[in-house]
């Protein structure tokens, strides 16, 4: 996969400049960051290597095991030619496998692009073909299991891709001598994490080691994590949390706990899971915490039993929820985490109090070592920036070691969202990220007021607007469109509004839209209606749209 990218230019006055340096607030690097995540690996499995890493509900693996695992992926992958700045391209749900490959992928130099397994084969494809080197599906097949391809096979197969199967790869012909951890360099891209896009294209966000390693760090530090802890696993592999999720722990010898989807679906089995493997850390987004909150309600029980952090991610914490959460679990420490993909997941950290309950909104917290935030206002009549007042509402943005490298083979794009840093010429990047999101500082604190543009988040997972409508406008019965959140079943979710002179029903949209977008994307309720409610330069009024959809 090609890497390199043009950064885009922030048009500011000099006046403006000093002024938005003045007005930012954020926490310098730490140049002590670990370099890589395997050499921490490497040093646990040989100062106590029966230390258990990784607790899947199938059985344990111990770190000496987790880095032999390690040593066989790299051998086989190497074997298929993948080597430094390759893209190796990994399916398949939460495991110990998938653990093992990434510290492969680092081990190598290669870029580790997660796809995850209940994406459509066209979009698998669509990913695949921008410069995938290997397909690696960590999912075990069942003895017996008939021979019919996955998804992921098809895609692969569809991109002229070789597959490997993680449950067919051996023990290391090496295994019997130690296996050492490169020098990896800071600026090498790590990983590659695909969002939804503006253009109705998945964009895929690439962040490298130095980014990756500072977030790791910034949660070591702030969480207090220790070998002691043990982090679960909840994420979705597509979701940047799965992450710092995966490799955190492992970074202090501390143990991942690998959690099921089955387990994740449903409260009573995510609790339980969580209770007995010890998860000491916890993260979540608000909709699965509201779950939580509502069964120990319900049981009138404790929940989190072990844990001694929640993490709030991916969705907006209300003020209503913080206090709930705070009242049903008053031992456990509550964190509001913040940031984008683009910027190695978290910005900011905010260690929720009581008073946080009763504030209109929740903040979102202090920047994290190694980003500084400044907030600006686009002056459309002269064509450029401004600073925003202390005190006043902005747009955001980050620069600092966090900021990763771009959108992969997206120049333009990446242009549009990626400066170069005009405020500050030692930061390590020397990069700015436009978030597209609204903020006010409170001294050193940040409060998040929503989305300047059309992108919304539901149950964590990011997305623009503009390509599910991409999605549903091109069904061949369908004149108009527009998506927006409404609500369905008494939940936030996906709506559609669309014209249809043929009538095409609304099972016959939500099957089409499923064929080409992630299932987290395809809507959940259609409405047909005669005709759009338009603005006076003729565009559809998704304002009204959304009035209108209150009302029902």
């Amino acid at each position: 996969m090609r890497t390199e990218i043009q950064l885009g230019t922030l048009h500011l006055s000099e006046q403006e400049r000093a002024r938005a340096s003045e007005w930012s607030i954020g926490c310098d690097w730490n140049a002590a960051v670990p370099r890589s995540v395997g050499a921490l690996v490497a040093a646990k499995a040989a100062a106590d290597p029966d230390a258990i890493a990784v607790d899947c509900v199938g059985g344990v693996l111990s770190y000496r095991r987790l880095w032999e695992r390690t040593g066989a992926f790299i051998e086989s992958l190497s074997d298929r030619g993948v080597g430094p700045g390759h893209t190796v391209a990994v399916t398949g749900g939460r495991s110990a496998d998938l653990i093992a490959v990434f510290l492969a992928v680092e081990a190598i130099g290669a870029v580790y692009l997660p796809v995850p397994a209940d994406w459509p084969v066209q979009r698998m494809r669509t990913v695949l073909e921008r410069g995938a080197a290997v397909v690696v599906d960590t999912d075990a097949r069942p003895e017996g299991a008939t021979p019919e391809r996955t998804r992921a096979e098809e895609a692969a197969v569809a991109a002229g891709l070789g597959i490997l199967q993680a449950s067919a790869v051996g023990a290391s012909a090496a295994a019997d001598r130690p296996l050492s951890p490169r020098e990896v360099p800071v600026d090498e891209v790590r990983y590659c994490i695909y969002t939804s896009g503006t253009t109705g294209t998945p964009k895929g966000a690439l962040v490298e080691q130095r980014g990756m390693m500072n977030h790791l760090w910034a949660k070591v530090i702030e969480l207090g994590l220790t070998e002691s802890d043990t982090v679960a696993f909840t994420a979705p592999i597509g979701f940047d949390i799965s992450i710092w999720q995966m490799l955190a722990p492992l970074a202090v010898g501390g143990s991942i706990a690998v959690v099921g989807d089955a387990d994740v679906a449903f409260p009573r089995r995510l609790d339980h899971r969580l209770t007995t493997a010890g998860a000491t850390v916890v993260e979540l987004v608000p909709t699965m915490i509201e779950w939580l909150v509502s069964e120990s309600a319900k049981r009138n029980t404790p929940v989190l039993a072990t844990a001694r952090w929640l993490i709030s991610t991916g969705e907006e914490l209300t003020a209503g929820l913080t206090g709930r959460v705070l009242a049903s679990m008053p031992e456990l420490g509550l964190m509001n985490a913040y940031g984008p993909t683009e910027c190695s997941d978290d910005v900011t950290h905010h260690a929720v109090t009581e008073q946080d309950a009763n504030l209109p909104r929740v903040y979102v917290g202090r920047p994290v070592m190694g980003s500084r935030l400044y907030l600006l206002h686009f002056n459309e009549d002269e064509h450029g920036w401004t600073a925003a007042a202390p005190g006043t509402v902005g747009e955001l943005f980050v620069g600092g070691v966090v900021v990763g490298r771009g959108y992969a083979l997206a120049p333009s794009t990446t242009a549009r969202a990626f400066f170069t840093d005009v405020f500050d010429e030692q930061s390590p990047t020397r990069r700015l990220y436009r978030t597209g999101d609204l903020a006010r500082f409170d001294g050193e604190t940040v409060l998040y007021l929503g989305r300047v543009d059309r992108q919304v988040k539901l149950s964590g997972v990011r997305i623009e607007l503009v390509e599910v409508e991409a999605a549903i406008d091109s069904h061949p019965g369908v004149e108009q469109c527009a998506a927006l959140v409404g609500s369905h079943g008494g939940k936030p979710a996906l709506v559609i509004y669309y014209t249809s002179a043929a009538g095409v029903p609304p099972h016959d949209l939500q099957q089409h839209a499923s064929e080409t977008l992630p299932p987290s994307m395809v809507p959940k309720s259609f409405r047909i209606v005669s005709s759009m409610p338009t603005t006076p330069n003729g565009k559809i009024d998704h304002r009204q749209l959304a009035e209108f959809e209150g009302t029902i």
